[in-house]
């Protein structure tokens, strides 16, 4: 009875076994044989990292954290409080807080960038509603009103002698504020004036190549909500093109490298819909598909470049996780039924229903195009952003997923606004750790997993980025190679899954990374995914089959003795004159030393150097010139 038992225990456990097993893992193909596309630093971008005070000594916290976790641009105008900002008296005007105008020093944020944030690039706003913050002489007094507490009602318009409506308060003030008190004109002049102070030959020296990149003003086609103050009824398309046009050529003007980022709509709706619709020329247009029309028949009649970078934001409504991790798909993919969608419905001019793919950037993509040639040269942003849900582990995949698929499509720009827990850890791990240039992958189940790999300028390092969006499930990945050889060793793999509801980010030596290890063998990678995880692999001293042709033929290079020695006696030839680059790394890839970068002549060298300090260990020895690379391995004893 008791060997009956076992043995039906046993076959239990062995089916139990084998169904754990069997899963059919995903293939994940990465192919350098296909053309690279560089990655924009932009995309590890964040907004209103920067205080408006000068920082004469130290930084803030978040300036700290920025730098650690690898912040490479910063949107600071603002939001809504960039439409009426007046840089000349450094004020605003909150629309979301009575219209109360405060100090709001760009000088001061845009030099506590260039102090603080080394090679960062940073983006502020032009203003085109026609009305700037004038005084502080006229604001509601909100602290004897109720201790400066937010209440329904801080969206009405008191600021300039309004009174309160205590019995409506989402409604309309009981009277409403003069802003005639507190703005003032503000003219295209008046708005790119701050491009004379910040670089001008009087102004206050700034470096103009930090600070390219400048907002057409901030969500145009809900002024009648947010600006109401000025803008009771919200003007037409056309009326904003107009204004649009004047501030882009003043800006042009006088900075001729400019990049100009516009229209910046508000959500999904704003991208199809401007106030009722656009008819022009007896035909309905969608919002960005007219702006994009006008955009070119002004460009094409005045021979002024008027975009750069089609910016828009995005709020989804859906809080469901298993949706979330799916709404990076609305940008591009051409085939994805996205369940919110909404404004889309309207793109052919009345509402059909049976519209449900958004493709939005694959859209402007179509519409530029049509009306500016296939070379038009305009890149894509987002810089607003946020999802309804608060799992942090949810808000990283959908981070992770959004800024790959933006690197794999060559989006420039992406500044999320809000920023919750999870995020921090993402964009470190994405910025500290991926290369410059995106290479082709392909997943046979691109909806749960998606590898986006990124190799750098010499093509011998690579970093393969990982998302496993199932929220439930282990995922077994068989990732291949094809154009690439890698010998068969360890790999360092770091992963963020399990993350909790307190932000644990705090540097890039102090994380919530897991660091693990997996093994290449025969040039694949076999690897198991946590479910809703983001996981980077590093792999270090690959080399490309075309390089192997040119190393075994041209380029030779060895190092002696190895085992090393103190002195380390490197021999190479080259097969004409060129500048070489000879590194150390350690095995992970970091760069330990810069051994020799200099011009040297065709034919046989030998040069020494001395690893006496170096600790015991493998290391690489890269030769890198603009066409020849060769990589020797060294041991330490």
């Amino acid at each position: 009875m008791e060997i009956s038992l076992f043995t039906s225990l046993l076959s239990i456990f062995t089916i139990a076994g084998s169904l754990a097993f069997s899963q059919t893992p995903v293939t994940i193909t990465i192919d350098l044989t296909k053309a690279k596309k560089s990655v924009s630093p932009l995309l590890y971008g964040k907004n209103n990292v920067l205080p408006s005070t000068f920082l004469s000594s130290g930084t803030t916290a978040e300036i700290t954290r920025a730098k650690e976790a690898g912040v490479r641009f910063v949107r600071q105008g603002g939001g809504n409080n960039a439409t009426k900002y007046n840089w000349r008296n450094k004020l605003s005007s909150h629309p979301d807080w009575y219209n109360n105008v405060y100090s709001n020093d760009w000088d001061a944020a845009a030099k506590n960038m260039t102090d603080k944030l080394p090679g960062v690039q940073g983006m502020w706003s032009f203003q085109l509603l026609g009305k700037a913050a004038a005084n502080t002489q006229h604001n509601f007094n909100d602290y004897a009103y109720n201790g400066s507490q937010w209440w329904a009602g801080t969206g009405q318009n008191l600021a300039g002698g309004g009174q309160p409506n205590t019995a409506n308060p989402s409604g309309k003030a009981l009277v409403e504020g003069n802003p005639d008190l507190y703005l003032m004109e503000w003219t295209a002049d008046s708005t790119v004036g701050i491009l004379d102070k910040w670089f001008g030959p009087k102004g206050l020296g700034y470096d103009k190549n930090r600070i390219r990149y400048w907002n057409m003003d901030n969500e145009p086609e809900i002024w009648s909500g947010t600006h109401d103050d000025v803008m009771k009824i919200q003007c037409s398309a056309e009326e904003f093109m107009q204004r649009y046009f004047k501030v882009a050529k003043a800006a042009r003007a006088k900075y001729p490298d400019i990049k100009l980022v516009g229209p910046v709509p508000a959500n999904e709706w704003q991208w199809f819909r401007w106030g009722d619709g656009i008819t022009s020329g007896g035909k309905n247009y969608p919002w960005l598909e007219y702006f994009i029309k006008r955009i070119a028949e002004e460009e094409k009649a005045s021979g002024i470049r008027l975009l750069d970078v089609l910016d828009i934001h995005f709020y989804p409504g859906e809080t469901d996780a298993a949706k979330c991790v799916q709404l990076y798909r609305i940008y591009f993919d051409r085939n994805y039924v996205y369940p919110g969608a909404n404004g889309v419905k309207t793109v052919t001019g009345g509402w059909d229903s049976s519209i449900t793919k958004e493709y939005i950037f694959g859209r402007c993509s179509d519409w530029m195009t049509q009306y500016m040639g296939a070379d038009h040269g305009v890149t894509f942003g987002v810089t607003e952003t946020d999802i309804a849900s608060t799992d942090p582990n949810v808000q990283s995949v959908c981070y992770a997923s959004t800024m790959g698929e933006f690197m794999k499509q060559g989006v420039e720009i992406f500044t999320p606004w809000s920023w919750k827990v999870g995020m921090w850890e993402t964009l470190h791990l994405f910025s500290r750790f991926n290369q410059e240039s995106y290479v082709q992958a392909s997943s046979s189940d691109e909806s749960s997993v998606s590898a986006y790999p990124t190799i750098d300028t010499n093509d011998d390092s690579m970093t393969v980025v990982l998302v496993n969006r199932s929220l439930t499930e282990k995922k077994l990945v068989n990732l291949t190679f094809n154009g690439y050889t890698m010998a068969d060793n360890s790999l360092i793999m770091y992963s963020l899954s399990k993350l909790g509801s307190t932000e644990t980010f705090v540097s890039h030596t102090k994380n919530a990374l897991v660091k693990n290890n997996v093994t290449c063998t025969s040039n694949q990678i076999n690897v198991e995914l946590a479910p809703l995880s983001v996981n980077s692999i590093q792999l270090r001293a690959i080399v490309l089959a075309a390089q192997q042709e040119i190393q075994r033929n041209d380029f030779h290079a060895s190092a002696y003795p190895n085992p090393a020695a103190d002195v380390i006696h490197l021999d190479f030839s080259l097969p004409e004159t060129a500048k070489l680059n000879i590194g150390l790394f350690d095995v992970n890839g970091q760069l330990v030393k810069i051994i020799r970068n200099e011009v040297f002549g065709t034919g046989n060298h030998q040069i020494d150097f001395n690893s006496a300090s170096l600790l015991g260990g493998i290391y690489w020895i890269k030769f890198v010139s603009s066409k020849n690379v060769k990589t020797v391995k060294l041991i330490k004893k």
